[in-house]
């Protein structure tokens, strides 16, 4: 047997991501440390992959209202949302795609968001010291370390890039960050369904740490189909 088809064989029996692709996303920097851990995933916005995997990551980079307009040109709202909240599937939203999971945004107008977790989209008031975009290294505060929170270094940063962030009430609430004098929800958690206003494909060890987390969890996840139908 080749070195590819042994890889394979290995890999039908593990759980199988979908990067989700709807032209709005950093997918391959996503997919590479998806790849670096050694996860069965793949990027695609094709019903059959959606349907036929067992997780999801939703990634983003740009606009809350254009990056909705995309998701609905491509039919994906739907299928997305049968898998998510029906049937129960883990989803991890990434910066934009966070935001996207709330119910609604006023980044340039008020725009409906998927609604899968309580909460709204606002600009970053952080104060006259501070400039809007928060680009850079964070410190967060975690208020829920299981399961995305597991076996991180000391420092506990990870890198940001955002003019706008999602305020919800505590409960929803994995872990947070501070920015001049903005409180920013940095994760959320919400039985099924992970997001985090930072990337961590691009904050180093953390970073990785956490896609394992969530890797490992998606593992071991048995999902209990209409739980919230």
């Amino acid at each position: 047997m080749t070195e590819r088809g042994a890889r394979q064989v290995a890999e039908m029996g593990r759980k199988r991501f979908v990067v989700v692709d709807y032209g709005m996303g950093n997918l391959r920097s996503v997919l590479n440390a998806f790849s670096a851990l050694r996860a069965n995933a793949v990027v695609s916005h094709q019903k059959e992959e959606i349907e036929g995997a067992d997780a999801y990551i939703l990634p983003g980079v740009g606009a809350f209202g254009e990056a909705m307009r995309a998701l609905h040109a491509l039919n994906l709202i739907n299928v997305l949302s049968e898998q998510v909240l029906r049937r129960r599937k883990p989803l991890l939203g990434i910066c934009l795609g966070m935001q996207l999971i709330a119910q609604d945004s006023e980044e340039m107008g008020c725009h409906d968001g998927l609604g899968w977790s309580p909460g709204h989209v606002k600009r970053l008031e952080p104060g006259a010291d501070f400039r809007v975009l928060h680009i850079g290294w964070n410190d967060v505060a975690i208020a829920k370390k299981d399961p995305m929170f597991l076996n991180l270094q000391e420092d506990r940063n990870f890198y940001f890039v955002h003019s706008y962030h999602v305020v919800c009430d505590d409960a929803s609430v994995a872990a947070t960050c501070q920015y001049g004098a903005t409180a920013i929800v940095a994760a959320l958690q919400n039985g099924n369904i992970f997001a985090t206003q930072f990337h961590p494909e691009k904050s180093q060890a953390n970073g990785l740490r956490l896609l394992r987390n969530y890797i490992e969890f998606v593992e071991r996840y048995v999902p209990y189909e209409g739980r919230n139908a």
